[in-house]
This record gives C-alpha cells, structure tokens and sequence, in this order.
C-alpha cells in the first residue's frame, strides 16, 4: 500500500506499508472482525556510525579517513580492530529531473576502525575515554583514495558516482553471524536487538491462523535515538493506519475507537539477560537467563508498559503455545531504559506488554543470544496472532 494513495481493502487481504524505507507495517484482515488489533511492535535500527555530509578527512596526506557520527548508544570499544563496511541509501538523479532512490550494501570488507597500540597507550587496558570526535573515525584508503569513496558506493549499483546527490549511509559490521557454545546452544551476531525480535513476530504474523481481530505487525526505525522521527513509534503511523483500516472497513469514528479499546500490544524488544561474569548488575530474583524462554519486563515507572492484566493475557498467550516465560525487572537502584510501548501507547493506548529475548553484551556491534529463545517466540506469536481478543466488564478473553 502507498500512504499517499486510495486504499481499498478486502476481507481476507493481506497487506503492507512503508515509510521512509526503514519502518514496516503488516496487516490481514480477517473474513469476519469480531473485535479490535493484535499489534506487535519492534524496531529495525541498531546503535552504529553514520557517515556526515562532508565525510572525507586526509591525514598527513598519507591516511584517507572517513567523518562520522554515532548513532544511537552504542559499546564504541566493540567497533574497533574488526572489517566494516557501509549501507543504507543514496539519492540518485533521474530523468526529467526525478530523484530516485536506491538501496545501497557495499558487499566487502571496506573499512576498519584501528586501535592505539598497547605501547603508546598504557591506559587502554585502565577505563580509556574513546573520544567519538577522534578514535571511531574508519580508515578508507591512502592518499590515493582521495575523492573515491562515493565512487566505490556508485559501483556497488552499477551508476555513475557524480548522479549521486544525496545519502544516508552508516557503517556495519562485516563479521558473520556463528554459533557458540559446546552444544551450539548460543548465537552471536550483529543487530540481535532488535533483528532477532522483529524475525520472530513478523514469523508469527505470516503462519497464524485466522483472527477475529485484526493482526498487526509494525516494526519501527529510530527506537534507538528515541522513536521521535516521522517513522518512529512517536509518529502518527500506526494510528492513521488502524484508523485507515477501519475506515476501509466501513466503521464510523466511534466504532473504530472501540475497536481500539478491545485491542492489544505485545511491545518485543530484546532483553538483559544475567551476565556470567557480572551478575551484581542484575537484580537476582528477577533476572532472565539464555535458553529460559521469552522475557516479561516490568518497571514501577513504566519505562516498560507491562501490568497485571497484560502480563496476565501474555502468559496464557505462552502457556497455550509451550512457550517458557521468565521475567525481568531491573535492580532498583540502577535505572533502565524505556522502549517502543510506552511511547506508542502514547499515539495508540491500548493493553501493553514488554517483552524481549535475553542476550549479553546489548548495543554491542556484535551480541550474543540464545539458540533456543527464537523458537519460543515464534511459537508465542503464532499463538498470539491466531487469537481474538474479548474485553468486557473488566473481564479478558484471549
């Protein structure tokens, strides 16, 4: 669907829309709508390096490095010493005086972010300040390299450098994705938050069954820097579209506020889980562990939107699944941080619950999770998806 056309929606129709080429939503609707949305939310963007407008800088006319800055709050340390290379998007010149715009991997090992050696740095191993301004700036080439970084984009499509007149390209680790463990029982890669949660719901959306509520699948961009862009979970997207939806579906304003309040939000993004070397960070009876199932998080302050009831409709959502649930609240005196429900809820206002997969090292360039976690949120969200949800006289049916 395009948002800025006509839609026309059919029972049984399955659909999706984007905006900005980064955030998603998905939807079908069923034969017959007994009630409201069963919405998940996740994000697509992970804490990294974006290149600036001006991003050439030369260094003793030898060193050709590249200008960025971070985006998000990343573990800089994790980026260094490692092959990168760079994605994301560039506008292109058209015909007639079109701009269009391409999707852009530079496929190969491009890039590295070097360290100070050990010998020049005695404090490297001592709480070292990486300084974003000095020491996560990426070597491109040498002096030779001068003025051919957009070059080596514009190849990677297949177009002339000079067309390009527009970009927004960030830097990624190139490291592979592997399995771990004397079982296999762990994953690492790059991006597990929140890929790896926005992989398990979008699974569950497509092999659910029939719903007299309406599926939703919504995976935002931004999260990382605060949801409050144009694609962001702050932004009017997901509610124009519900409304569009009921719209479409011939309901008045006030029918679609109904269905809104007999609607629920499953908010899934990646959680602390305890840390084998570090387990004081966590709060010990509260604390999820790898391979333990599908995480519940709670906040007195609502950093996470998970009450009672929401909480209450989600386990019975697993139980039915097979799919084993653990929770995690933070230590009390150390504070968390928020994610996509409650900024949401605040457009949208529906029962919410918080939700991740445990893994180590979160806004590493390179994480670590549990083989066996993915399964149980598949299965969970299948289950969730195929479900309708009943609100009345302060009573839940799922």
């Amino acid at each position: 669907l395009n948002e800025a056309k006509e839609w026309t929606l059919h029972k049984g129709g399955r659909y999706f829309v984007t905006r900005n080429q980064s955030s998603l939503i998905a939807f079908t609707l069923p034969e017959e709508t007994l009630g409201g949305f069963l919405i998940c939310a996740s994000h697509s963007d992970s804490p990294t390096f974006k290149l600036k407008s001006n991003y050439e800088m030369t260094v003793d006319d030898r060193y050709l490095k590249l200008n960025v800055e971070k985006y998000g709050g990343m573990i800089c340390s994790t980026w260094l010493d490692r092959p990168l290379s760079v994605a994301g998007r560039v506008l292109v010149r058209g015909e007639n005086g079109r701009i269009a715009t391409k999707l852009v991997n530079v496929d190969r090992d491009l890039l590295i972010i070097p360290n100070v050696a050990i010998h020049m740095n005695r404090n490297a191993n001592n709480g070292f300040e990486i300084k974003a301004n000095v020491d996560t700036l990426p070597l491109f080439s040498d002096e030779n390299g001068k003025g051919k970084f957009m070059q080596v984009v514009a190849d990677s499509l297949g177009i002339n450098a000079e067309d390009i007149i527009g970009h927004d390209l960030y830097l990624y680790n190139r490291m592979a994705p592997a399995f771990l463990g004397r079982d296999d029982e762990y994953i690492a890669s790059p991006k597990l938050d929140d890929v790896e949660c926005a992989f398990g719901c979008m699974e569950g959306f497509i092999n659910a069954a029939e719903s007299g509520s309406i599926p939703v699948c919504c995976v935002f961009d931004n999260e990382e820097t605060g949801s409050s862009t144009k694609q962001g979970a702050a932004s009017n997207i997901l509610r124009d579209l519900l409304r569009r939806i009921a719209l479409n579906l011939g309901k008045s304003e006030e029918e679609y506020l109904a269905m809104v309040a007999q609607s629920f939000m499953v908010s899934a993004d990646n959680a602390h889980a305890q840390h084998p070397n570090h387990p004081e960070y966590s709060d010990s009876d509260n604390c999820p562990y790898m391979n333990k199932g599908i995480v519940i998080k709670f906040n007195a302050n609502q950093k996470y939107t998970t009450d009672g009831v929401s909480a209450a409709l989600f386990r019975q959502v697993c139980a039915e699944a097979g799919a084993p649930v653990q929770v995690f609240a933070n230590r009390s005196d150390i504070a968390g941080g928020g994610t996509l429900g409650s900024i949401a809820n605040t457009k949208v206002a529906v029962s919410t619950v918080d939700i991740g997969l445990p893994q180590l090292a979160m806004h590493s360039s390179y994480e670590t999770a549990g083989a066996e976690d993915i399964d149980s949120l598949v299965k969970a969200m299948t289950a969730f998806y195929s479900k309708t949800l009943t609100v009345e006289n302060g009573e839940y049916g799922i």
